[in-house]
Order: C-alpha cells, then sequence, then structure tokens
C-alpha cells in the first residue's frame, strides 16, 4: 500500500507542476479572480455586520443619555430604622460598595461605561427657593438638590472651590456648600458666596452657600446630561389652571453632604447611574441585550439587583426602545440590501463557472485524448482537481485575509464560509465540466452549436421549473415586500428574472440569425454572410453561460442603480420637505415676526435668486360649533405672487396667484371674506361655506377656494394658505429662500448681524445629513458594491467569451487572408461576428432589468433604506423603486462598444502575425 502511494504522489505531483508551468499566464488570471470574487464573498457578511454595528453604537450614543442610562434606584432607609443607620445608608462608602456589586451583577452584552457613570442621593421633588433676590417667572425657582459622586473629574472649576462637607453632615445639619455651573449661575444670578435659602426641610430652611462655578468638560455626556437639570436650568410649570411657570435648577452638594437630603420634604432617593458602553456592542448583541433589559427591569436579573439596593430597588431605562427602533429600521433594510447581495453572488458564481468553462473549451482535445487512451473519469478529475486546488485554495485564502484586514469589528465565520464556497466551487467546475463532457470515449467531437442542437425534455422541464420559481419569487415579493432577509426565494427574484430572460433569449438567438443570414447571402459581399453564419454556428454553452452572465449582471446594475436612484431621490424630496426651499429663515418657534432688515440682508446673499416672506400663526383656532368648541390649524399668510411662484418651483402645491384674490374684489383689506388654499383634511372640515378663525394675526372669515396636499410653507402640516393682506397683523415670521447654490454659512452671518436668535435651515445640510446614518449609508454602499461589481463581473464575462472562441477566430482570418481577404475587410468581420451576442446580451439585459425594476416595484420600500430614523419628520410619499433610465443604458452601451473594442483589436493583432504561424498543423481549426 505504501508502495502504491508513493507511486500515486509521483504521478500527480509532476502532473500539477507541468501544467502550471505549461500556462502561468492562465493560473495567475485565473488566481486573481478566485481571490477578487473570495474578496468580495468574504467581505459583504463583514460589511454588513460592520455597518449593522455602528448603527446601533450610533443609535444609542445619539438618544439622550436619560433615555439610554440603566438606572438602579431605591428609596431612602425607612423611618422605622435608627437615624445613625440611615446616614451611614447614604454615605458615599456605602454607595460605593453598592455600586461595585451592582457594576458585577449587570447581566452581558450590557456594560457600563464607568466614566460617565454617577451614583449618589437626589431630591426626587424640586424644593423652592425662598430667596426675594432670584428671578421669578410666574413663581419662584424651584432646586432639585444632588450629591452626586465624582464632580471632580467632571468639571472644571471657573470659579471659587468645590463644596465640601465640614464636618460630620448628618439629617438635621441646615447649613451646607454647593457648586452651581455657569449656565445656572447665569439664569439665576448666583456667584461664588450667593447663599440660597431652600424651604423644604421643617421648621428651617436649608442654607446653602454657593463656593464654587463649574463647567462641564463634556456636557453631553451621561454625567451631566442624564439629568440635564444639573447642567441647564429649565422651565418647568406647576399643575394649576393656568400653568405656573418657573426655573428649575440643580444644586451640587458634596457626596458626603448626602445626610442631610433625610431631613427634606423632596423624597429624596438613592441611584446609581450606569451609562452604556458601546466599544463592545456588537449587532449580534442586540436579541440577547433586548432580554437581559427587560429581565432587569422585571425579572430575575432586578431580583440579583435588590440583593445588593434593597428589597425596594427598582431599575429603570428606556434603552430597550432605542435598541427597538433601531431593529425596526434593521428588520426593513436588510432584505433589500439582501436582494442586491443575492443578484452580484449569482453573477459571480457564473463567471466562475465561466472561466472554468474557457480552461475545459481549450483542453477538450487533450481531455478527450487522454479518454481515449483509458484514462478514467476519476483519474482525469483528481489531476484537474489537484491543479485547480493549487490555485485557487491559496487565493480564496488571500482573499479571505484581505477582507479581514479591510473591515474590522465583523464575525469571521460567515467570511470563512463565503471564501470557502468561492474556492469550492472553483476547483469544482473544471472536475465536473471535464467529467460532464467526456462521460463516454469519443472518436471525434460531435457538433453542439445554436443551429443543431435541439431542447431535451430534461432541459425543458429545468426551464419551467425555473420559470415557475421566478413567478413565484415575484408574486410573493409584491404581495408581501421584502420582509425577511433570510428568504431566499424573495431575494433571487431579480436573479430568477433575468435566468428566465437568459433562457428565452437562448432559444430564440437563432431565429434572427436566420433571417438576418437570408438577405445576406443574397449580397456581393462575403463579410455579413460569413459573421452571421458563425454567429450562428456558436456553441451552445459557449452562448448560454456568457449570455446568462452578461443578463445576470446588467440585471444586477439596473436593479442597484435604480435602487440608488430612488433613494437618492427619497432624501432630496425629504430635505425638501424639511425646509419649504433651498434654505429656511425663521426665529424661534417661528411665532415671532421678523425684524425688519432680514429680508434684505438674505438677499443680499450671493446665490439667492428669490426671497419669500410668509407669516405662520400654528395657534390658529377655528370655530367648530357647540358649545364654542375650538380646533387647532396652521394658517399661513402669503403674498400670492411670489409664494405661488415658489410652490410651482418648488413642486409643492402649486397653484394659480389668482385663487387667493376673491372675485369682484377692490382690494384685499381686512375685514372681507378671504380666498384660502386648505389641505385635504382641513378642507373637509370647514366645507364650502365661509368659517371664522381666531389668531394672533386677526380674526378673518374665509373660504376654500382650491385644495392642495403640500405647502412650502408647512409641508407636514394641516395648513389653511390666505393673502397676508387680509390679515391685522401680516409681520413674516418665516423666510423661504430659493436659489441655485446657496452658502449656509454666508447666510447665517447674514441674518446674525440683522437679528438674534434666528435659524438657518439649509436644503443641502438636510440632505447631507440624511446620508450620515450608518445603517443607510452602509446599505447605500452595499448598493453601490453591487452595481460596480455587477458591471465589472459583466466585462469579464464579455472578455471570458471572447477569449474562448479568440483562436478560432484568429484561424479563420488567417485562412481568409490566403483567400484574399483584406484587412480592413477583416476588421469588419470579427467586428460583426462579435456584435449578435453582444446586441442580444445589451437589449436582453435593459428589458430584463426594466422588467425586473416594473415587476418588483411595488413590493419594495426605500423609505426605510434612504431616510434615517427621526421625530418630527415630514413622511415622504412615493419612496419606492423606480427605472433609472442610466443605470438601464450605460451598462448596455458599454457591453456593445466593449464588444466592438475587443473583436477590432483581435483584427489588428491578427493582421501582425503571419497566417503561418496561425495555420500551422495541430492548431485550432
Amino acid at each position: 500500500m505504501a508502495w502504491w502511494r508513493q507511486r500515486t504522489e509521483r504521478g500527480v505531483a509532476p502532473w500539477v507542476r507541468t501544467r502550471l508551468r505549461t500556462a502561468p499566464g492562465a493560473a495567475v488570471a485565473f488566481g486573481v479572480l478566485v481571490l477578487v470574487t473570495a474578496f468580495l464573498a468574504a467581505a459583504l457578511p463583514r460589511a454588513l455586520d460592520a455597518y449593522e454595528t455602528k448603527g446601533l453604537r450610533q443609535e444609542i450614543a445619539g438618544a439622550p443619555p436619560a433615555a439610554t442610562s440603566v438606572e438602579l434606584s431605591a428609596p431612602q432607609p425607612g423611618l422605622e430604622i435608627a437615624q445613625s443607620t440611615r446616614e451611614k445608608a447614604v454615605r458615599p462608602p456605602a454607595l460605593a460598595a453598592v455600586r461595585r456589586a451592582a457594576l458585577a451583577r449587570l447581566p452581558a452584552p450590557l456594560r457600563a461605561d464607568t466614566t460617565e457613570s454617577a451614583y449618589g442621593v437626589r431630591t426626587s421633588k424640586s424644593l423652592v427657593g425662598l430667596n426675594h433676590w432670584l428671578p421669578v417667572i410666574d413663581a419662584p425657582p424651584r432646586f432639585t438638590l444632588v450629591a452626586q459622586s465624582g464632580l471632580a473629574a467632571h468639571a472644571t472649576v471657573r470659579g471659587g472651590r468645590l463644596p465640601i462637607a465640614a464636618g460630620e453632615v448628618t439629617a438635621d445639619t441646615r447649613r451646607v456648600e454647593a457648586a452651581v455651573t455657569e449656565a445656572t449661575a447665569r439664569t439665576l444670578r448666583l456667584r461664588v458666596g450667593s447663599v440660597i435659602d431652600v424651604d423644604g426641610f421643617g421648621g428651617a430652611p436649608l442654607v446653602v452657600r454657593i463656593t464654587g462655578i463649574v463647567e462641564p468638560r463634556h456636557p453631553q455626556g451621561g454625567y451631566w446630561s442624564a439629568e440635564p437639570v444639573l447642567r441647564t436650568p429649565g422651565v418647568a410649570a406647576d399643575a394649576p389652571v393656568p400653568p405656573q411657570f418657573h426655573w428649575d435648577a440643580g444644586l451640587l452638594l458634596a457626596p458626603g453632604a448626602a445626610p442631610v437630603l433625610l431631613g427634606s420634604q423632596g423624597q429624596p432617593e438613592l441611584y446609581w447611574r450606569f451609562a452604556p458602553a458601546t466599544d463592545r456592542l456588537t449587532a449580534q448583541d442586540v436579541p440577547g441585550l433586548v432580554s437581559r433589559i427587560a429581565s432587569l427591569e422585571g425579572g430575575p436579573e432586578l431580583l440579583r439587583m435588590r440583593e445588593v439596593a434593597g428589597g425596594t430597588a427598582a431599575v429603570a431605562t428606556d434603552l430597550e426602545t432605542i435598541v427597538g427602533s433601531y431593529t425596526t429600521t434593521r428588520a426593513a433594510i436588510t432584505p433589500v440590501v439582501a436582494v442586491g447581495a443575492f443578484g452580484i453572488g449569482a453573477v459571480a458564481a457564473v463567471v466562475l463557472v465561466m472561466a472554468g468553462g474557457l480552461v475545459a473549451a481549450r483542453r477538450a482535445a487533450e481531455l478527450a485524448l487522454l479518454r481515449a487512451r483509458g484514462g478514467s473519469l476519476r483519474g482525469i478529475a483528481g489531476r484537474l482537481l489537484a491543479e485547480t486546488a493549487v490555485v485557487a485554495v491559496p487565493a480564496a485564502a488571500a482573499g479571505l485575509l484581505l477582507a479581514v484586514l479591510t473591515v474590522d469589528e465583523a464575525r469571521l465565520l460567515p467570511a470563512v464560509l463565503g471564501a470557502s464556497a468561492v474556492a469550492l466551487l472553483a476547483c469544482a467546475v473544471l472536475p465536473v465540466r471535464a467529467v460532464v463532457a467526456h462521460r463516454r470515449p469519443r472518436a471525434h467531437a460531435e457538433r453542439d452549436d445554436l443551429a443543431h442542437a435541439r431542447p431535451g425534455r430534461r432541459r425543458t422541464v429545468a426551464e419551467l421549473t425555473v420559470l415557475v420559481l421566478a413567478v413565484g419569487s415575484v408574486v410573493a415579493l409584491r404581495r408581501r415586500g421584502a420582509s425577511s432577509a433570510g428568504d431566499l426565494l424573495v431575494s433571487a427574484a431579480p436573479v430568477l428574472v433575468g435566468l428566465i430572460a437568459a433562457l428565452v433569449l437562448v432559444r430564440l438567438y437563432p431565429l434572427p440569425l436566420r433571417w438576418a443570414a437570408r438577405p445576406a447571402a443574397r449580397g456581393r459581399g462575403v463579410v455579413g454572410f460569413l459573421s452571421l453564419a458563425r454567429a450562428g454556428r456558436s456553441s451552445t454553452v459557449g452562448v448560454a453561460l456568457p449570455l446568462l452572465a452578461l443578463l445576470l449582471a446588467l440585471t444586477t446594475a439596473a436593479f442597484g442603480g435604480s435602487v440608488l436612484a430612488g433613494v437618492s431621490d427619497a432624501r432630496d424630496r425629504a430635505a425638501l420637505l424639511a425646509t419649504g426651499a433651498d434654505a429656511r429663515i425663521a426665529g424661534p418657534g417661528e411665532v415671532t415676526p421678523l425684524p425688519a432688515g432680514v429680508a434684505g440682508a438674505v438677499r443680499k446673499v450671493a446665490g439667492v435668486r428669490a426671497v419669500t416672506a410668509v407669516r405662520i400663526e400654528r395657534t390658529a383656532e377655528l370655530t367648530s360649533g357647540g358649545a364654542g368648541a375650538k380646533e387647532g390649524l396652521t394658517l399661513i399668510g402669503v403674498e400670492p405672487a411670489s409664494y405661488a411662484r415658489l410652490a410651482r418651483q418648488t413642486g409643492l402645491g402649486a397653484f394659480p396667484a389668482e385663487v387667493l384674490k376673491p372675485k369682484g374684489a377692490q382690494g384685499a383689506g381686512t375685514g372681507r371674506v378671504l380666498n384660502a388654499v386648505a389641505s385635504p383634511g382641513l378642507a373637509e372640515r370647514l366645507g364650502r361655506a365661509p368659517r371664522r378663525i381666531t389668531s394672533l394675526a386677526g380674526d378673518i372669515t374665509v373660504r376654500i377656494a382650491a385644495v392642495r396636499s403640500r405647502t412650502p410653507a408647512a409641508p407636514g402640516a394641516d395648513f389653511l394658505l390666505v393673502d397676508a393682506a387680509g390679515l391685522t397683523h401680516s409681520d413674516p415670521t418665516t423666510l423661504l429662500a430659493t436659489g441655485a447654490a446657496l452658502d449656509a454659512p454666508a447666510l447665517r452671518a447674514a441674518v446674525r448681524g440683522a437679528g438674534k436668535g434666528l435659524t438657518v435651515t439649509s436644503r443641502d445640510e438636510e440632505r447631507a445629513a440624511l446620508s450620515d446614518a450608518p445603517l443607510q449609508a452602509g446599505a447605500e454602499r452595499i448598493y453601490t458594491t453591487a452595481a460596480l461589481a455587477g458591471a465589472g463581473y459583466a466585462v469579464l464575462a464579455l472578455l471570458l467569451s471572447l477569449l474562448q472562441s479568440a483562436p478560432e477566430r484568429a484561424a479563420l482570418l488567417a485562412r481568409l487572408h490566403t483567400m484574399g481577404l483584406t484587412s480592413r475587410q477583416g476588421r469588419r468581420l470579427l467586428s460583426l461576428d462579435a456584435l449578435p451576442q453582444a446586441l442580444l446580451a445589451a437589449s436582453g439585459g435593459m428589458l430584463a432589468g426594466w422588467a425586473t425594476v416594473r415587476l418588483l416595484a411595488p413590493g419594495i420600500d426605500l423609505e426605510r433604506l434612504a431616510l434615517a430614523t427621526a421625530a418630527g419628520r415630514v413622511p415622504v410619499i412615493g419612496a419606492s423603486l423606480r427605472t433609472d433610465v442610466w443605470s438601464l443604458l450605460l451598462p448596455a452601451a458599454g457591453t456593445v462598444l466593449l464588444a466592438w473594442a475587443v473583436a477590432v483589436a483581435q483584427a489588428w493583432w491578427a493582421g501582425r502575425r503571419t497566417s503561418i504561424t496561425e495555420l500551422r498543423t495541430g492548431g485550432m481549426r
């Protein structure tokens, strides 16, 4: 047995080395193809993991810390406990011990960012400041007292010093020190040395002396923003009607002063706040994260927390809501991405099969000779597998390594499986093709051209099966949409449509050639007839595989380009709906009239073409009958001519300016019945009769003259559009500017000099912001890659097809040259010889791409893919798949031009070689 193995090894090794030395260029080209394909197969799942993980981390990092932080809280120790024990439980050592134990009990994958986490004691109910010099809105200011850890590490002292706990602070202490932020000091007129008397401590108020003014080092971090009142004072309102507004601010006590809060009526509570750490969180952790959060809020993990924080402790967080929003967006995006990934995978597989087929065709005579001289199928297949594996396996491994180095923070197993699949396919193609083609030893090769081939029963059954699968996938996708990334039948819909188109075109391919050959045969020249005759004599496999690859590549490119075009349109539309024009200038809340010089300043900015001033009243009310009931609406006062021009330019509810002018009116003064343009919902409520509207701009009577679903001034609200001249107060609150290239910084500089508190919203900036979300940007990159890779594989498929028949065309051209064919006629012959298949693939690809988009458009919703989730965003109607003409025409035209260029180049090269070289004995026929 050992001798047999040794003999076998001596027989196989020379074969492999000999074959690689005989055709080193082909081996290198095949290795490069496998490397690139393995890289794409390994990089795609890693890219999916990477952008999903980045999207999860940004979703959490971009949410308010008050929503993402996990807070463990417990009420103050019970009054039945001794006073000294209660005070000891809220001192820093006891709180720090609970924090350490709670950190150890946080369930994976939930981890805490200790730099932004904090713990301490606070008053859950704010307390009133009694000093008369404190600023008052409707009621005296109220303060939240907090003894929080880590103030020195998270703040920079700008005045005074940090507070300390002088001596031993108890619940009966009535004098403590505190620090405030610069924003609190500025708003409440505090300085170092200020003394605040805080009510709610029994008989005597708590005297709080301000010892320091601090500046937060990371004001948007969890330490300061989980409870924003510590950083920035806000305006709050009491429950009585009408509400009484007051300032609400925070006072930062020393951690050692926490026991003083036990003597307050502010419902003190202990808390341990953990900011989530996202640096190690991945998209695969989402199911476990949601489960652990639910367990922390009301499950076994909560019981474990209560073991260290007390039996009444509770855990609260809105992190599961944020993760749920991310999951919803990912679930809508992933199936759409799977459609494109499946398409490019199919194209790559077909090209690999073509590459193996090219080698098999070149070596058909050699393999036939081996079979005729007694070579077994197993032996031939083994040797072919060995020589292919020597090239394919290292190339696939290199592609995998390159993908791992290029795309980080992703799982390794999917990439390994993808690269292994490429290696397996690359190794198996040549042996399988050889075994199938040489099952029986043959003395002569049988005809296998399109003119002679007749479809058999098996082929018909296979084609009908593919047709049924394609119809089923398209119907499923149209009915339920791309709802599941794991539904391979739905993901394969574009590929199946392209496959059906290829099968139909292969069956129809001989017909137009025969029709064109008849008049060409009657002509005087031989070039046209010879080219058409040769095209009709092409091998069935030599036509079917390149045609399939080209059609799949062109269909994938068309589908990917259409997706990208739909995404771009949806983002353009969303940006327009967010601004109503190219730029929007308004005061806070669009409620106060703009300063007089703002419009003139905006008009002077370079690039501004027109400025339309409008007055927006979002608190207008409609008297709806009954007992004086009121219904809210948005009233917009405009100058009819300029606003109608703006609506026409933006495509948002265009209307003629005459609609807002009453018939027979001599002027648009106040007191008249004003014509109005209303949104559909509001028009239905108002009816056609005149109705009375009350607003801060004046009371008016309106009659609906036209109905429009959108308008630039308020794209996402029920609106009522009237002539501003009919309002008592018509001062504009908003400016809508249009221009080809508006400079947002220049606009901001212009309005900054004309008034205070004005905001500028640029359409271009809104558009750019929509492309920054990792989930949407990552999915868009996947589709861009799919479209480019599809185009690249289409070029490669065409080149492989032309290379397969290149020796035969060169020999034909040499023979014809010996018969008197000129070089010019030779170039025409090879050009016309290559064009039928290229034209068929280009026309079929355009048709298949158009049909794919039309058939699948109802089942593809691009809104989630195009737009990041954002509260208050105006919904985009019509964010659906549409046919992109350039994605159809450019790849198809490139295919034809490339085929023509390669044919011309081959004719030029063949003309430089002698006919003897091409017609030597034993050469290709």
